[in-house]
């Protein structure tokens, strides 16, 4: 069986941990101990001057949302078989991707905070007369799931899929909305 070679400890790594023991807090109902210092054997003089260490401890300032998640097969099927109903829709034909991404995210807002919990936003298929000047067709069609997976949309929306034929197909998509919390609550 082979030994663990000893570590020796620089100045700065012993400096790091005193500053470390230093900052702990003990659990509720613990008495706090006093810092421990590690043991250090002789170190030899650096050949080269060493580097100061420097330490940054970064707080998470918000958690991020879960993954977004298809519609339920169950679902899907209810508004295949026209038993469940959109409880909202937006129509974003027509509309520049600046005004369009505005009207979205108003949209979204607005429902989620009267309880909505599934809408249907129609962007359209693209037309292949659209194309003038060597400009996309379908803008809004391939915008609108990118616009619907960025941080700043992912507290409102659960999910989304491509609609039914019945409700635009291609052309549309439903949006599952998460449901609203009150801040303070």
């Amino acid at each position: 069986m082979r030994r663990r070679r000893e570590k020796t400890l620089s100045e700065a790594d012993i400096a790091l941990w005193r500053q470390v023991a230093r900052s702990v807090t003990p659990l509720p109902g613990r008495a706090a101990l006093p810092p421990e210092e590690p043991a250090a054997a002789p170190v030899p003089p650096p050949a080269e001057a060493a580097t100061p260490v420097v330490v940054v401890a970064v707080k998470p300032t918000k958690t991020t949302p879960p993954p977004l998640a298809p519609l339920e097969r169950r679902l899907r099927t209810q508004l295949r078989r026209g038993t469940q109903s959109v409880e909202a829709v937006i129509d974003l034909h027509g509309l520049r991707q600046d005004a369009a991404h505005a009207a979205l995210c108003a949209f979204l807002r607005r429902e989620q905070a009267r309880g909505t919990r599934l809408a249907l936003v129609v962007t359209g298929k693209g037309a292949a007369g659209d194309a003038i000047f060597g400009e996309e067709r379908g803008v809004l069609r391939r915008s609108v799931p990118h616009w619907l997976r960025l941080p700043d949309l992912r507290p409102f929306v659960v999910g989304f899929e491509e609609a039914e034929q019945r409700h635009g197909g291609a052309g549309a998509l439903y949006i599952r909305l998460r449901r609203h919390r009150e801040s303070g609550a």
